[in-house]
């Protein structure tokens, strides 16, 4: 297959100051030089698997069928993890195997993945601390030309997942769900979908607490909001989410993710 214009989308922990991301665009553009090259972010914070799995999650689907996304946020490199191709439905998704993919599994009913084991295909000499240039942006590179997974490994049925954590009902009026992100902003996200609550809300109001906190504000958008008043909302990505407008949430309530957040109806 004649090299097209292939968009390849990297999310790293690299951070802007020093030659990481440079190093590796210029691997992928040496080796297909039509690469279209979407930086998501580098500014996950360092070995952050859980925040990289989470922005993953709430944009891949924005970009084209068949973007590559590749993700390097990845502490055990040089060690025995694997490196990984994940075929899932309209998208592959290319970096280590630390669980990083956990909710493209989960959201994409048929996912494939392939151990790349084919070095043929590596940068060489492959170094032990940088699999980002050596392994992920090569490999991004062969599959924008039109190499096929079958060719770069064998598939392998027992990728590495965290466990994503799932509301659950604790009473007939009471929902316990947990904290799985907090954004620049402050703002507080949930792991519980305006969905899972629809039913819900329609037959009353609803409360949210957190620690100590608690809200019953639903609102729409932030200029709704009071000075210093804590709210909820649905956030772009369809999570609830805890907010106080123009400050932190996070900081002003001392929530971090995992925490419990207990929905009352």
């Amino acid at each position: 297959m004649p090299d097209r214009r292939q968009i390849i989308t990297l999310t790293t922990d690299f951070g802007e100051a020093d030659y990481y991301v440079p190093a590796v665009k210029g691997v992928i553009r040496t080796l297909c030089p039509p690469a279209e090259i979407i930086d998501i972010t580098h500014l996950i914070p360092p070995h952050d698997i859980y925040t990289a799995a989470f922005t993953l999650l709430c944009c891949y689907r924005d970009f084209p069928k068949q973007t590559i996304h590749m993700v390097v946020v990845d502490p055990g490199v040089g060690s025995r993890r694997r490196p990984i191709l994940v075929a899932a439905g309209d998208y592959i998704f290319i970096g280590p195997d630390n669980g990083v993919f956990s909710y493209i599994y989960d959201q994409e009913v048929n996912s494939h993945v392939t151990h790349l084991t084919s070095e043929h295909y590596f940068r060489q000499p492959v170094s032990d601390t940088f699999h980002g240039r050596d392994v992920f942006a090569p490999v991004a590179a062969a599959v924008a030309k039109g190499v096929e997974g079958r060719m770069l490994g064998d598939e392998i049925d027992d990728p590495v997942r965290f466990n994503i954590p799932r509301p659950a009902a604790v009473s007939p009026r009471q929902i316990r769900a947990a904290v799985i992100h907090v954004d620049r902003f402050g703002n507080i996200i949930t792991n519980i979908t305006r969905a899972e609550l629809a039913g819900v809300m329609s037959a009353g109001p609803v409360k949210v607490r957190i620690g100590k906190h608690e809200t019953s504000r639903l609102l729409t958008h932030f200029a709704e909001a009071g000075q210093n008043e804590l709210f909820f909302y649905f956030g772009s990505a369809g999570f609830l989410e805890v907010a106080v407008a123009k400050q932190p949430a996070a900081k002003l309530i001392e929530a971090r993710r995992g925490m419990e957040v207990i929905i009352e109806f």
